[in-house]
């Protein structure tokens, strides 16, 4: 592969990837724990936009149990951000032939 036809490969992709970045941003996936007590929503550049506790989840005397479903939730909601990234990141790279182990900035 010539030189010059790296350097347009290199910027076309850096051009889709930033597309690709801002629709990624306006992603959102959601993830739920306790049964759908409680539901954290993220978007796809790892930004928690909402967490939903419904009433019957709340009880005073046990805090603990609480902030575990908000943890799992949240927690929940990030991994599949970045799975949903990475996945969709890949997808991208993967027809640019580059060569294996080569670590892109995703």
């Amino acid at each position: 592969m010539n030189m010059m036809k790296m350097m347009k490969q290199a910027a076309t992709l850096q051009k889709e990837m930033k597309k690709k970045q801002a629709q990624l941003a306006a992603t959102e996936v959601q993830f739920s724990s306790g049964g759908g007590m409680v539901a954290a929503v993220a978007t796809c550049n790892m930004n928690i936009k909402s967490i939903k506790i419904k009433p019957e989840a709340v009880d005073p005397s046990d805090v603990e149990m609480l902030e575990d479903l908000v943890f799992s939730a949240v927690d929940g909601a990030l991994k599949l951000a970045q799975e949903t990234m990475s996945k969709e990141m890949g997808e991208l790279t993967s027809g640019m032939g580059l060569p294996a182990g080569i670590d892109l900035p995703f």
